[in-house]
Order: structure tokens, then sequence, then C-alpha cells
């Protein structure tokens, strides 16, 4: 798990302590102790086991700078997180439960990340990044472990739209040299996600030095390479994964893509009728009536 003064909400919460009543104290030390159980505490259950009123826990929740608790716990979430083990994962997604539990259970859950995502998504921010993908003439895609599968459709799927696209792999040190050796101010997207490679930090501070332009692509608002970026965007979700949060992000990617698409105009049809050409004059694709 994380160091207790390790997030925002956390230093928060210890920074304003002797400031508080002796209830509200014994809430927020509860609270640093606890992490892990609070954020999925209810303010009756949380008020219960402090021994305190729920009205304590508002004010608290108040004191602490959030319009309510809900959005205190996904402040909380994120810092969770950021610091679980595997094994901790698994305790907390029932792996033990009846199969069909679990298929019922996680399909509810990716519901409630994609109404998170709608409702919280910046639409602004993601279409800066659109008009970065669309003006600039060499864009480099990278991520590595989980954040590898994003980097990779992020970078397939762009590759059906224009030209000029490159797919690295984070976790590959040659991805250094073709970053180093890239055209002057070239475009660079990193996806990266929970629990957050250390080579992807090495790799940002060193896009950094070379002067590209740097997106994140992320989902956490204290994910450790959001200092490097030119601009980041948060894709948000509801729950905690046991090994990722796979929906919201490949839905930002689709409209992401898609919107890269309709800017492009009559000159996508023209590209994709190239790609098309080629894809038939060297048999790449199974063709179920082929001429």
């Amino acid at each position: 798990m994380n160091d207790i003064a390790s997030h925002p909400v956390i230093d928060d919460i210890s920074s304003k302590l002797d400031t508080l009543t002796p209830k509200a104290q014994a809430l927020g030390n509860y609270i640093m102790i606890n992490p892990a159980k609070v954020v999925f505490m209810t303010t009756k259950e949380l008020a219960e086991a402090c021994e305190v009123s729920e009205a304590t826990v508002v004010r608290f929740v108040a004191t602490m700078g959030y319009k309510g608790y809900s959005d205190f716990q996904d402040a909380l979430k994120d810092f969770i997180n950021t610091g679980l083990s595997l094994p901790d994962r698994v305790n907390l997604k029932g792996i033990d439960e009846p199969g069909l539990d679990r298929l019922h259970r996680g399909i509810l859950e990716e519901l409630n990340n994609l109404k998170f995502l709608y409702e919280n998504i910046d639409v602004e921010r993601m279409n800066q990044f659109i008009t970065h993908m669309d003006t600039s003439p060499f864009i480099y895609v990278t991520g590595s472990r989980l954040s590898y599968t994003f980097a990779y459709y992020l970078g397939w799927s762009l590759t059906k739209v224009r030209k000029g696209i490159q797919i690295l792999k984070g976790s590959d040190s040659t991805a250094m040299d073709m970053l180093a050796n890239a055209p002057a101010q070239s475009l660079v997207i990193l996806t990266a996600t929970t629990r957050y490679p250390n080579e992807l930090i090495k790799l940002s501070k060193m896009i950094r030095r070379c002067g590209h332009t740097l997106l994140v692509l992320t989902d956490s608002s204290i994910s450790p390479v959001i200092p490097f970026a030119h601009q980041s965007l948060v894709v948000p979700s509801k729950s905690i994964p046991f090994i990722g949060n796979v929906s919201g992000m490949l839905a930002v990617i689709q409209y992401m893509v898609q919107e890269l698409a309709h800017r492009k105009g009559e000159a996508l049809r023209t590209y994709q009728e190239q790609l098309e050409q080629v894809y038939l004059e060297n048999d790449l694709l199974f063709n179920i009536d082929p001429k």
C-alpha cells in the first residue's frame, strides 16, 4: 500500500488534523489508517466505525474541500488504486464467488464505469488531443505492460486514418533510440495505467528532453507521468479494477479515432482506398468472395 502521506487526500487530512474537533480528529485518523476500507464505506458505516454521527462525516468532508462524500471517495479511490497489490485486488473482487455472480457483477461494474465516464470526461481536452493528431506530421504511440494494449490499439487504429504513425513498446529500451532519432518536435502519445511502470516515467522525461510534444492518456489525476506532459487526458472510472479498467479507455480511443476520421473528410476516402488496394494485392485479409 501507499505511504500514509503520499497523496493529496491523506496529506490534506494530516495537515489539518490539529485544527479539527476531537470527533473529526478520530475520523481523520481512521481514514488515514484504513483508506482501503473507507473507500467502500457508506457515511453511516464510517460514522459507526468511528463512533461519531453521520453529520460529523458530512462536515469533515466539507472541511476537506469536497462537495460531497462521493467526491471524497472518488479522490480516495485514486490513492488506493495506485498502491493496491495483486493479492489485495483479489480480495476486493470476490474471486471466490460463483462464476455467474462474477460475470453479472463485472458487467454492471463496467456499465457504471461507462456511465461515470459519460458524465465526467473532459470533451474539450479530448478534442485538443484530436487536433494534435490531425496536424502533427509524425506520431509515436507508446505504452508499457497493460497500457501497451491501449497504445497498440490506438496506434493501429490511427494507421487506418492517416500516415506517419509509429507504435513503440515502452518496455523495450529501443523505444528511446527511436524517439531520440525521431524528427524534431514529433508528437508522442503515451498511455499509462495503474500501477504505472517506472520505465514510462523515465521515457516521459526523455521525451521532454528531446523536445517532442508529449500527450498522456491515463486513468488517474495522480498518474506520475502527468507532470512531464504538455497535455494530459484522464479517463475516469468508478471502480477499482482487478487488473485494469478497459471499457472506458477503449471508448475514448474509439471516439478520438472516429472524430479524426471525420475531420479528414474526402482525404480519408482516398487514403483508405489506397490501403484496401494494398490489402487486396498482397492477399492480407480473408475475403469470402475472392476474385
